[in-house]
């Protein structure tokens, strides 16, 4: 079947880049400046000469950097991704533990930009020299330019300084009485300024993005005919030009999952979101290598498993494209 060879194939590509990433981090991680026997005995309080070198040949930093590395690339062929030097505990683990709130965040943040991005995008098009048309492109430019971390700090003066309405720190409350309702309440409670922190950047580019293609759209043939034989504008409008309009977004989305990714580290440090991106931050500060590695292992596991589900998007949105052959 065309669609299990599309899959099959992208699984071997996939493969391929990931033990490719896999080698390229370790050499660049190991290539970095810092001891992390260092690190280890600086949260001890010190240590002789002795010590350092029992830790260093305890996690294997004796040798050299090849063995080390083919050492690595073995137990992670085997699933297994080391042993965090300054959680003490397994990689795999600290991952599982985290990996749920960061999806969430991305998740929630794409969904919620994609959403607001294409209704502005749209409504801009309509009227591309009105004022709603302006006030999109103001807006865009303004929330492309803002940095994350400084979105964060502004949202958590607004709203929990000024306005105290949400919690600025955490994902669920310290003390929180009450069933699985009440709790998932408390989580989006909590979501609410992460997501629209880590959202607001690409609502500004969704909505640009949709504007452009809606009006390529609009002005294509099969449009005007739609309108000459009598058809309700917003049947025209969200039926007939929005459908294909949005092929660009499934595109973007899919390829920017990685950059969400890597702006959870600024929004999960700024609002202390126990997600990757803050045992990303925490590890790099101590020389954790076995964990910024298995965090770099997983978010490209991520990334590529995305864009893959971004090309069988393709196939749901567009019935005109075929994964056929060599194609796909």
């Amino acid at each position: 079947m065309p669609l299990l060879g599309f899959l099959a194939r992208r699984t071997v590509y996939g493969l391929v880049l990931l033990a490719a990433v896999l080698i390229l981090n370790f050499l660049l991680v190991h290539m970095a400046p810092g001891d992390p026997a260092e690190m280890i005995v600086g949260e001890m309080g010190g240590a002789t000469q002795e010590i350092l070198d029992a830790i260093r040949a305890s996690y294997g930093l004796d040798r050299p950097l090849h063995e080390q590395l083919l050492l690595y690339l073995g137990k992670a062929v085997q699933g297994d991704l080391g042993h965090s030097y300054y959680f003490n505990t397994s990689v795999t683990q600290l991952i599982l533990e985290r990996v749920g709130a960061t999806v969430l965040l991305v998740l929630t943040s794409l969904v919620v930009a994609i959403l607001a991005g294409v209704v502005l995008g749209v409504a801009a098009a309509r009227r591309p020299n009105g004022l709603v048309s302006h006030l999109t492109t103001i807006l865009a430019l303004a929330g492309y330019s803002l940095p994350i971390f400084w979105t964060g700090l502004i949202l958590i003066i607004l709203f929990a300084s000024v306005l105290p309405i949400f919690p600025v720190a955490n994902m669920t409350s310290t003390m929180i009485e009450g069933g699985f309702f009440a709790r998932l309440a408390d989580i989006l409670h909590h979501l609410v300024l992460p997501a629209a922190t880590l959202a607001i950047v690409y609502v500004a580019q969704y909505s640009r993005l949709a504007r452009a293609s809606m009006l390529e759209v609009l002005g294509a043939d099969y449009i005007r005919t739609a309108r000459a034989k009598g058809l309700n504008e917003r049947l025209v409008v969200y039926k007939h030009a929005l459908r294909n309009a949005v092929l660009p977004i499934v595109t973007i989305a899919g390829l920017q999952f990685g950059q969400l990714l890597s702006g959870a580290v600024l929004t999960e440090t700024v609002f202390n979101w126990p997600g990757l991106g803050r045992l990303a931050f925490d590890s790099i500060l101590r020389r954790d290598y076995p964990t910024i590695l298995g965090i770099l292992f997983f978010s490209t596991l991520l990334v590529i498993v995305a864009n893959i589900l971004t090309d069988l998007c393709y196939r749901i949105v567009d019935p005109r494209i075929r994964l056929e052959g060599g194609r796909g």
